[in-house]
């Protein structure tokens, strides 16, 4: 009967003395998984409870037909992973896998999807160009004006050639 009360003793204590088991989990990524992006990424980060060992991590995008679009860049930053994008154009669903070690875990392994909506590109319409619109009205008053003006001119011109005339012949 002793034996059993120390074997339940050590085991009791043994439950007890053990923490919870360390687990890294997703804090957060970017894109957002699920989100549909116009704009496209020029990195996809991947945030984790416990930070990540320097090496040893992978992350691959891979576009809708399935070819790699990540550029292989892997930047470890305090509790963030991050890696390059290539500039993408297709629009579509987008898979970013993961698997992250961190020390003294269980690697973390998984994956999200984003999409991305390519930006409808307008086309411009085609300007036809116009030819002004002739403005109808009466030119009766412009053109006695200008046939004042011609009959003012004439009569400057005939009255100074009359006074040229005196002074030459008064000489």
């Amino acid at each position: 009967m002793k034996r059993i009360a120390a074997l339940i003793g050590a085991i009791g204590m043994s439950v007890l003395m053990t923490g919870p088991a360390l687990a890294n989990s997703l804090v957060a990524t970017s894109p957002i998984a699920g989100a549909t992006l116009k704009v496209a990424p020029s990195a996809v980060t991947i945030s984790v409870e416990i930070t990540p060992m320097d090496m040893g991590n992978e992350i691959t995008v891979t576009d809708p037909a399935g070819r790699r679009v990540d550029d292989g860049t892997l930047t470890v930053a305090g509790n963030d992973i991050i890696v390059g994008m290539k500039p993408i154009t297709d629009s579509g669903t987008y898979k970013v896998s993961y698997n992250i070690i961190s020390e003294m875990d269980v690697p973390l392994v998984g994956s999200f999807n984003f999409i991305f909506s390519t930006p409808s590109i307008s086309t411009p319409e085609e300007v036809v160009p116009s030819t002004p619109a002739k403005v109808e009205g009466s030119d009766f008053g412009t053109n006695l004006f200008v046939i004042g003006l011609l009959v003012a001119s004439f009569v400057v011109l005939v009255t100074l050639a009359l006074y040229a005339r005196k002074i030459f012949k008064e000489r």
